[in-house]
This record gives C-alpha cells, structure tokens and sequence, in this order.
C-alpha cells in the first residue's frame, strides 16, 4: 500500500503508475479528500488548544473565586464542536482508507511499459524443444489413457475445472510436491505448513483485496477466504511484527492447494489441466532488507527455474510489461514451461518483488542495528505451480507406444519406477 504522504509527493509518478497498470484510479479526488481531512485536523487541534487553554482559566479563576459559569457553557460548546469534527474526521479517514486501497503498486523503472502479454520481454530460454517422430498427444487424452486422470468423475463431483488424480496420476503429483519442497530446503527455504483458509485482513495484506474479491472462493458465514495461493498465509506469518535486522533475509516455502474461482477463457485453452479452480503449488516467499530485494528476486528466480531444469523441461524467462504486473507487484518474471503437443509455452510460475506494498498493508517492519524501525520489502515466487507442470511432463516425456518415462529426478519418489506402461 502507498502512503498517502508518498502519494502527495509523488503525484505525477503515482499517476503515471496507475496509467500503465491499466487501473482506474482518480489520485486528483485522493488528495482532494486528504486536504479536506489536513483542514479538519487542523481546525480540531485549534479547538483542542482553545478548549485547553480555557480549562485552565476557569481553573485559575475558580482559585480567585470569580464566576466561571460562561466560560463552562463556552468549553461545553467547544467540546461538542470537536466530537462532531471528530465524526466528519473518522468519515473522511475512512473513505480515504477504502481510495487508497485501490491504487496500485509503483512499478520498476526497468519494468517495460505495456499493455498485453505480446509486450513482455523474454530474459533468456534453456534447454531445447523436444521432438518427435511421432504425432504427440495433448496431456489431457494421454491422462487418461494411462489411466492417471479423471475427469469427468471429478466434474460428477464437483463441477467443471476440477481434476481427479488416480492410480500412477496421484501418486506423481504427490512425487513432484516432495520432489519440489525437498530442493527448496536445499536452497535455504525453511518448510512451513500453513492453514489454507485466510481471513479478510490476510487477504488485504497481501493486495488481493478489495479488488480480486469476486474470484475468490468465500465462506460468508465466517469470512473466511480459500487461499488462492500459499503467498496469503505464509506473508503474513509476520504480521504486526518487527523483526531483528540479523535474521534477515528469512525465506519460507510451503505447498498447498490453491483455489481460484476465475477459470479464464472459454474454449480450447480450459482443457485439461491449463486453467483449474483447484491446483497444487509450492511457494517460495522472502523478507528482506530494501536494499537487498532485487538481488534477491533474482535469487528467487533461479530457485524457481532449478525445478525446470531438474525435470529438464524445456521454458524460458519472461519480464512482464507493466499492464501485466499484479496489482502489488513492483517487477514481475514468469517462468513459461513447453507444452510440445499444444505448441505453447504455459506459465508455471510468477515470480514478483512487491517492495514495501505489502509490508506496509501488513504492517511487517525490522529494526537496524541502529534502532530505526523500517518496512521489510516481501517477495514471492511459484517453486513450482501444478498441474500445467505436469502437463508439460506428460507432453514431453510421452513415447510413441503410449508410455510415459518418469523424469530421473522424480523416480527415488515412485519406488524407482522409470517408466508407467500403456494401458492394454
């Protein structure tokens, strides 16, 4: 979140960054409405000092015995003039409260401006496209004739965009969750387990609220949000903290499901595993010092890029344009993993610096080996999502006889199983 002070220091850069995020947000009304409150507060400490000094002259005439009937009546007066300021004051607050809550991050000077995807700009690729001497299939028809998804059970129980996991299909997901969580401890990430139900403050702290609230998943009776990502819990496991300068920066990985109510486009990108309301994630997220940040998301990057070249899946590196970055995002890379049979990349993973944004929404602060007290900046990162992984994995790694070859790094997880056999 902005400071307003920022915001009234920093018109022209606000505007612009409300410009290029593509965001409807009046600044001009924000500062408006907070000189309308600077004079409020100002016209209520001059009372507050008059009804003061007023008290201690009805003091010190009552010590001379003198009458001090009309300078009551007068301080009375005075205190009912500041209690009704104070109710138009706590109004004004609030509705700058809820303006500001809607202004988005700053992005990085570095960040290119746009407004698609077809303005981001690729980093970097590694590995190579596979090919194929054989006409590949889409990883949602080899699923299921190896047995490893069902669908349309999944869609009798629960709705379109769900999956069922069966057989070999359940157990290499559940592979590919320990697989990912075991090599981010070995970056340094300490393992955490988080609730997978958050509420409404740990969805504003983290810029998902007020404006995503309606593709979230809620349960009205106790406002309670289904996570849409591990980022929700795990940055706010330090809220309203301050944190020891030494112990920065901490880095923290969990997996969960995540939920999304928003299944995007409708037509032939929805099949299969591309766009799910329910999905497996491991999340990286970091706390560290300002100036520190952007080494670390670059960190942070690598770290989500080790999983890709584990399962040596062909992806490159995209830098999204401002019209793409999130709400609270400062900068923004994307992992985009090959999905041969679909001739398409898939994001498997986003990885952002938010800068102080949610640090300040969140109220998360460290102390200098100075004594001054200052905002963490947050930073988080997909290490890596499912399921368009594994559907990456099954469209690459499929043989011409129907089988699939199981990734080397994932075999120690499956009884060292290389290989799961056509179906007769």
């Amino acid at each position: 979140m902005l400071s307003i002070k920022f915001i009234r220091e920093n018109k022209v850069l606000v505007e612009e960054a409300v410009r290029k995020k593509g965001v409807e947000v009046d600044v001009a009304a924000i500062l408006a409405l907070d000189d309308e409150r600077r004079k409020l507060l100002v016209e209520s400490e001059q009372l507050r000092r008059k009804r003061n000094e007023t008290s201690e002259q009805i003091s010190q005439l009552k010590k001379e015995g003198k009458e001090v009937e009309k300078l009551i009546v007068q301080m009375r007066e005075v205190s009912d003039q500041i209690k009704h300021l104070e109710g138009i004051l706590r109004e004004k607050e609030l509705a700058l409260e809820n303006l500001l809550s809607f202004v988005p991050n700053i992005p990085a000077p570095d960040v290119p401006e746009g407004k698609g995807p077809e303005e981001n700009v690729e980093i970097r690729t590694w590995g190579e496209k596979p090919v194929f001497d054989f006409q590949p299939l889409p990883h949602y028809e080899l699923a299921e004739r190896l047995g490893l998804i069902d669908f349309k059970a999944a869609s009798r129980m629960a709705g379109s965009f769900f999956v069922l996991y069966t057989g070999f299909g359940a157990r290499l997901e559940r592979a590919l969750i320990n697989f990912m969580l075991d090599r981010q401890r070995q970056n340094g990430y300490k393992e955490v387990f988080p609730p997978f139900l958050v509420n409404r403050r740990s969805m504003f702290n983290t810029g998902q609220l007020p404006k995503l609230e309606e593709d979230l998943y809620r349960i009205e009776s106790e406002d309670l949000f289904l996570i849409p990502t591990a980022e929700v819990p795990v940055t706010n496991i330090h809220q309203g903290e301050i944190l020891p300068e030494e112990e920065l920066p901490i880095y923290y990985t969990a997996y969960t499901p995540c939920f999304r109510l928003e299944a995007g486009a409708y037509g032939k990108e929805t099949r299969g595993l591309l766009r799910v309301h329910q999905f497996d994630k491991v999340e990286l997220v970091k706390f560290c010092k300002p100036e520190e940040s952007y080494a670390e998301l670059e960190k942070l990057v690598a770290n989500a890029e080790s999983i890709l070249q584990d399962l040596k899946l062909h992806y490159r590196v995209m830098l999204l344009c401002t019209g793409e970055l999130s709400f609270a995002g400062a900068k923004c890379y994307d992992l985009e993993a090959w999905a041969p049979a679909q001739d398409k990349y898939l994001e498997v993973s986003s990885c952002s610096n938010f800068e102080d944004f949610q640090a300040r929404r969140a109220n998360i602060r460290y102390k200098t080996k100075k004594g001054e007290i200052r905002f963490v900046h947050t930073l988080n990162g997909s290490g890596i999502a499912l399921a368009r992984t594994l559907a990456c994995i099954l469209e690459t790694y499929q043989q011409k006889d129907g089988s699939l070859v199981i990734p080397e790094v994932l075999r120690p997880y499956l009884d060292n199983l290389s290989v799961i056999p056509a179906l007769p």
